[in-house]
């Protein structure tokens, strides 16, 4: 069960609101992009950052001179927001086009991970996610590399997820409208694998898709 604080609290379009700590999960798993804000002596900026979900904490990684991950080390509240973009909703009227959608907002402060194993561990489980079997084959992290990253996590205890699936919502006088009316779906495509230029010849092709399911697109 998710949280229900005065910030995570959904009030606009609430009964699009979700519960369920799996949709939270899904939803952050299949983004991997979070949109993070901080507050500067300049004003408010939003940055997107590459974010991964171990258990039920989210982590990013950046250079240790890096302004965002400076700032947010600092323990300052925070927030962070994903979204997945499903279609578009094509109604009878203009007033009632929309999208699909499920998006999350993760509410809270960010704590340093300072233990290189442990380190190492978290970045190397954000390669597995992306490409399982991969840190197998690569060279890992070396101590001057690790020591040069900063990685902070943020706990998902404050959260809200919203998920707008629904039927067009058109007006009861405007079904008799001619029109077409109904749903542009939009789908990520993963795959197939593209070589680099520089790639040696001979060289095996891994299977990632077992990573993204039904989502991988072989041709």
């Amino acid at each position: 069960m998710l949280s229900n604080t005065p910030r995570s609290k959904v009030k606009k379009a609430a009964h699009k609101a979700q519960d369920n700590v799996d949709i939270l999960y899904q939803v952050i798993d299949h983004s991997l992009i979070a949109h993070i804000a901080i507050n500067e002596a300049s004003g408010p900026v939003v940055i997107p950052m590459l974010a991964w979900r171990v258990e039920d904490k989210v982590y990013i990684h950046g250079a240790n001179n890096s302004r965002l991950m400076r700032n947010l080390a600092k323990g300052h509240q925070t927030c962070l927001t994903f979204t997945l973009f499903d279609g578009w909703v094509l109604a009878r009227s203009a007033f009632h086009h929309s999208a699909h959608y499920r998006s999350a907002v993760v509410f809270g402060s960010f704590t340093s991970v300072v233990d290189r194993g442990e380190k190492d561990r978290l970045l190397n489980h954000f390669i597995e996610q992306i490409a399982p079997g991969r840190c197998e084959d690569i060279r890992l992290s070396s101590d001057k590399e690790l020591d040069a990253t900063m990685l902070l996590s943020i706990p998902l205890t404050e959260a809200s997820v919203k998920v707008s699936c629904g039927e067009v919502n058109d007006d009861q006088a405007d079904l008799d409208i001619p029109v077409w009316a109904g749903f542009i779906p939009y789908k990520t495509k993963i795959g197939p694998l593209k070589p680099s230029a520089t790639l040696a010849i001979g060289i095996d092709e891994p299977d990632y898709s077992s990573a993204y399911m039904g989502r991988w697109d072989s041709e």
